[in-house]
């Protein structure tokens, strides 16, 4: 029964307080569900925020320590910015392209001191006929190959270029035994008796110096170079390296004994892989010539499928170039080799003549080659404050510039 509701009042009835009863339950359920859900949130967020904090920490810390280390390892002034560019740097170097360059004594190295801008894959393949000086009396007293063009093209090719350079070419000038030989030369000759062979010394040594490149002798025979000079009337043979261009006559032709001598296999390798085979700069007839006399090392350069070009000096050399132009070069090397060197790259800046102190030199100009056999590339690649001879960074940007032409063209 229900009761009468004072004014203003409401009506209660039996049937009815069941629904209220739940209806308060329902809002207090509610409401402990939605504390709970914020409580797990709360518990959740709370957990996230110690994670990634602790992560932070953690990086930050690694962060520290590796800044900690490289601080210690690196000079103070080196930023980051630096060692982000140095790493964009030599990943570059190492996608470069394959650059076999052929040659000895300074001419070589001169080309790789500015080669190693531009790639890390650059491979020397270096003459073994020298014989004077301390490369010659170490070759004579001990059985190695000569060390003194490797040395030149192991300290151009090192990371720390200056004092490696320093290093190898000190040269003791007292000392029983050690006068006149340099540290670079005693220092290749020891790592070839500690690994007990002459190219695994060269690859060790380069390992150790972190240079940017490989350097390999054409050949592990003991050759000598012999030349046919001519005397006027008849030709004289003249027998080793140094005597060549002590003799001041007129080079008729050069070999080697014993003739034609087996290659270092990975030579051949090189030059049939590479993108780019260079010969030169350096001593003609002493230098150049020779790698390309040893047995199927001018075959494999005709083989391969890279473009060719020779790096004619900037200036003659007495005893072995006197009053040649940059066609009688060409010439020599053809007549030698016929390796197919159709490109040369010469000197065109006539800016810097030689100094009357040195009228022993003549200059070599880029001239357009006369029977159209090969195509001469003029650039100013001279040394402004000893233009007798190339400049390593001009020579290095003008040769990488035209390789880059033509492979755009190809």
């Amino acid at each position: 029964m229900v009761g009468a509701a004072p004014p203003g009042g409401c009506y209660f009835s039996p049937g009815y307080c069941p629904c209220f009863v739940g209806f308060v339950r329902c809002k207090r359920l509610s409401s402990l569900s939605t504390f709970s859900t914020l409580a797990r949130l709360a518990a959740l967020a709370t957990s996230h925020f110690f994670s990634l904090t602790g992560l932070g920490l953690v990086a930050f810390s690694i962060y520290q320590l590796n800044k900690t280390f490289l601080s210690a390892l690196l000079p103070h002034n080196v930023t980051a910015a630096y060692i982000a560019e140095q790493v964009y740097f030599r990943q570059r170097q190492r996608q470069g392209p394959k650059v076999v360059v052929l040659g000895g004594g300074t001419g070589l190295s001169v080309l790789l001191r500015g080669l190693k801008r531009h790639t890390d894959n650059i491979v020397a393949i270096v003459t073994v006929a020298d014989d004077g000086g301390s490369s010659g009396k170490l070759r004579r007293e001990l059985g190695v190959l000569p060390p003194g063009d490797f040395r030149n093209c192991i300290a151009a090719l090192a990371d720390d270029e200056a004092l490696t350079t320093q290093l190898f070419q000190y040269r003791f000038r007292s000392g029983q035994g050690l006068e006149g030989h340099s540290f670079g030369n005693l220092f290749i000759t020891a790592m070839a008796e500690v690994t007990g062979a002459f190219e695994k010394a060269l690859y060790e040594s380069g390992r150790v110096l972190n240079i940017r490149g490989t350097i390999l002798p054409s050949t592990l025979e003991n050759v000598t170079l012999m030349a046919e000079v001519n005397e006027g009337a008849q030709t004289r043979k003249v027998e080793g390296e140094s005597a060549i261009p002590a003799a001041k006559l007129p080079i008729e032709r050069v070999y080697l004994e014993p003739d034609a001598p087996r290659p270092f296999p990975p030579v051949l390798q090189a030059l049939l892989s590479a993108d780019l085979i260079v010969a030169g700069p350096g001593s003609l007839y002493t230098s150049v010539i020779p790698n390309l006399l040893v047995g199927e090392v001018a075959a494999a350069i005709r083989a391969s499928s890279a473009p060719k070009i020779y790096i004619c000096n900037v200036a003659t050399q007495p005893g072995e170039t006197d009053d040649y132009s940059l066609e009688d070069h060409v010439q020599a090397i053809e007549a030698h080799a016929n390796a197919g060197f159709n490109f040369v790259l010469a000197n065109s800046n006539l800016n810097h003549p030689i100094p009357d102190s040195m009228n022993h030199l003549r200059a070599v100009f880029a001239t357009p080659a006369r029977d159209n056999s090969y195509t001469v590339i003029p650039a100013d690649v001279v040394d402004q404050q000893y233009p007798w001879r190339h400049d390593p960074l001009k020579l290095a940007d003008e040769l990488m510039s035209w390789y880059k032409k033509i492979s755009n063209a190809g």
